[in-house]
């Protein structure tokens, strides 16, 4: 079946950096393009950035751009969420997701979904 397993979430002081990755497994990962997602506590959950199938195209919400890079290695059916200059604000579980359509922010728009990593950021 189809897994997307999220990894690299931790403790980071504000200021620092992580790369979070996610293998996907069971689906033909160049046909997808890639999500990541992120929810806070008491928050609804909302789109942070996605990659195109081929890692051409990618989009971001406002808050992340310039400190967050999405990137994709189909080899390694993986994608990759680089975060710098993390803040307190940032701190969630962050989720990626698959989706057949073209770069979207839209939730229902994915098909596939990982379980969450953790991401920390102190002040």
């Amino acid at each position: 079946q189809t897994q997307l397993v999220e990894s690299g979430g931790g403790l980071v002081q504000a200021g620092g950096s992580l790369r979070l990755s996610c293998a996907a497994s069971g689906l033909i990962f160049s046909a997808y393009a890639m999500g990541w997602f992120r929810q806070a506590p008491g928050k609804e959950q909302e789109f942070v950035a996605a990659i195109n199938w081929s890692g051409s195209n990618t989009s971001y919400v406002d808050s992340v751009k310039g400190r967050f890079t999405a990137s994709r290695n189909n080899a390694k059916n993986t994608v990759y969420l680089q975060m710098n200059s993390l803040t307190p604000e940032d701190t969630a579980v962050y989720y990626c997701a698959a989706s057949p359509f073209e770069v979207t922010a839209l939730k229902n728009e994915y098909d596939y979904w990982g379980q969450g990593t953790q991401v920390t950021v102190s002040s």
